[in-house]
């Protein structure tokens, strides 16, 4: 389903839409072998036991996986082409492997390190994630802080010769298998609630500790956990940037995150409607195919010119941060654009199977539990909505017809 490759005008010159390189073809064959050989065949086990075995992630680091960004002297190409990324979703979701989600650790967490950490971070943290040996984590939820960061509670204290952490984290993706997370903590006192530090915390300092491995809904593959932290000692070289900005550093990283999610959204998209086509296909009521009535006609070309419409939308987006020019608002429309289309397709795709549906065997089911929290993470499609009205009335806004 995914949409054809053209070029097209916009105001940043001339686009070309999921025309990819010869390389990045390359790179998607080999990455698809690599997920049919080596992460597919065990995704059921994977499921079962509610984790990802820790050696995908260092057999994905030697064939050259994992933060493609990085520097070469850090182990990777250093090539910041979002399409690399982009790639790495599509194919993901193509062998249903979403529960390995290696663009948390590669592009949601790791560029954390590259946009605020000194030479002296890079060198001792960035060619193990490379690699694969360590695993990234970013913890920032907690019970009373979600979408307002301004709730949160843990905090550090300033002893002087290092940093005293204390609190505790919530809904952690990655939460049992990292060895480093990316952890936002209160620096400052109650008239300063958005004074946060971002902190690497590491696997093995005394004082941290993981909870409960949570049993959710969907993406019941992958490890999300409680993590807690009682007078941990974090030395003051493993604070990233200055110690009051946190809460910058991280509203500058929420227009990728809302890339990700919405190059996520879309590629289930595509697979759902795919897996939905082939299905209403074969499964026959009264004398004839489910795909030959009306009815499943319509709703399938309802979504198909939805699904190529929206994928044409976040390519040019992709273009756009590629150039670095993907705004806060327009990443914010996205996300709630995309997590929208997701659950209808997802939704429609669980009604055109009917009560088949309905059970785990089929991999319908496993896309619509999944589906569920990407209305919710990464901002909720209310935040989004709140986000976007307050752009529209600001005083900067310019109807579109007077541009």
């Amino acid at each position: 389903m995914l949409g054809v490759s053209e070029t097209i005008n916009t105001n940043l010159g001339i686009v070309k839409m999921r025309n990819f390189t010869e390389e990045q073809v390359a790179f998607r064959a080999e990455f698809r072998k690599f997920l049919e050989r080596e992460v597919a065949p065990h995704m059921p086990r994977f499921r079962e036991e509610g984790i990802v075995d820790r050696e995908i992630y260092r057999k994905a680091g030697e064939q050259g996986f994992l933060l493609i960004w990085a520097d070469e002297e850090y182990g990777g190409i250093g090539d910041n082409d979002f399409r690399f990324e982009q790639i790495i979703m599509e194919e993901v979701a193509r062998a249903d492997c979403t529960e390995w989600f290696p663009t948390l650790h590669s592009r949601m967490v790791g560029p954390y390190l590259q946009r605020f950490g000194t030479p002296e971070q890079l060198k001792r943290f960035l060619p193990k994630c490379v690699s694969g040996e360590a695993i990234l984590a970013v913890a920032m939820t907690e019970p009373d802080a979600g979408s307002d960061l301004s709730g949160m509670r843990t905090n550090i204290k300033d002893m002087g010769d290092h940093y005293l952490l204390n609190g505790s984290k919530l809904y952690i993706s990655n939460g049992i298998n990292a060895d480093y997370v990316i952890l936002a903590a209160k620096s400052g006192g109650a008239e300063n609630p958005h004074e946060m530090a971002l902190m690497v915390v590491e696997r093995g300092m005394e004082g941290f500790r993981r909870g409960r491995k949570l049993d959710k809904m969907g993406l019941v593959g992958q490890d999300t956990a409680e993590l807690f932290f009682d007078n941990v000692k974090i030395p003051k070289n493993n604070i990233l940037g200055d110690p009051k900005q946190g809460f910058k550093y991280l509203m500058r990283g929420l227009v990728e995150e809302r890339l990700i999610g919405s190059t996520t959204y879309m590629a289930a998209a595509h697979r759902a409607f795919d897996i939905t086509r082939s299905y209403v296909m074969q499964r026959k009521a009264f004398g004839k195919t489910i795909s030959a009535m009306q009815n499943t006609q319509f709703k399938m070309a309802d979504l198909a010119a939805q699904l190529n419409a929206m994928q044409d939308y976040l390519d040019l987006c992709v273009a756009k941060h590629n150039e670095d020019a993907l705004t806060p608002v327009d990443a914010a429309g996205l996300k709630l654009l995309t997590s929208e289309l997701e659950w209808k397709m997802v939704d429609e795709g669980v009604q055109l199977h009917g009560g088949a549906g309905y059970m785990k065997e089929f991999e319908i089911c496993r896309l619509f539990t999944n589906a569920r929290i990407n209305r919710i993470l990464a901002g909720s499609s209310e935040i989004m909505k709140l986000i976007i009205g307050r752009d529209i009335f600001s005083d900067n806004y310019k109807p579109f017809l007077d541009q």
